[in-house]
């Protein structure tokens, strides 16, 4: 039922150079899975891009409605949030989904450590795009920098490039959306 994948960025407020990233995955019925990769914060533990690089936190993936990810960032957290139409054929992105899942698994058994550097969010976006399709997605700063990814994916035609850049980004932000639809 995987029919296509969007990708979401959200910068952060203080930050707009640091980012999360997501990928959404829309089915036949209309619904849409979200995949967050993320720190798993025990009680009293607070997230920063710095002591994400102290080995302190577990990655985990979070399997959601869409709308609950994007809620979580636009009305609590009051952030902006991109959703980008992803450049895939339905297979592709159903063995994307797959390869998730399988990291999903993986990480039940054998959990690991995140790195707000190299095991983060987008890397391992990269990594499940870059084992599919090997040296989609090159060695670039705005994997490092998040919240310039969504101009690699445009470059790299990941995502749809019929409008300019800078028109489709004003477009893809779905805070006024996310606010109508609670």
């Amino acid at each position: 039922d995987v029919q296509n994948v969007d990708y979401l960025v959200v910068p952060f407020n203080e930050q707009r150079a640091l980012a999360h990233t997501m990928l959404s995955f829309g089915l036949a019925d209309g619904d849409r899975v979200g995949v967050s990769v993320e720190v798993r914060l025990e009680e009293g533990e607070e997230y920063h891009p710095a002591t994400g690089l102290l080995g302190q936190f577990e990655i985990m993936y979070v399997v959601a409605s869409e709308r609950d990810l994007i809620r979580v960032r636009t009305e609590h957290r009051k952030c902006d949030v991109y959703a980008y139409r992803g450049i895939s054929t339905p297979q592709q992105t159903q063995a994307l989904l797959v390869d998730i899942l399988r990291r999903v698994n993986q990480l039940r058994t054998k959990p690991e450590l995140y790195d707000s550097i190299s095991n983060n969010c987008t890397t391992n976006i990269v990594q499940h795009i870059n084992k599919l399709a090997p040296g989609k997605i090159p060695q670039d700063y705005r994997v490092l920098l998040p919240g310039f990814s969504d101009q690699l994916a445009y470059e790299l035609k990941l995502i749809d490039t019929s409008l300019p850049f800078e028109e489709a980004k004003r477009r893809a932000r779905v805070n006024d959306l996310a606010l109508k639809y609670r």
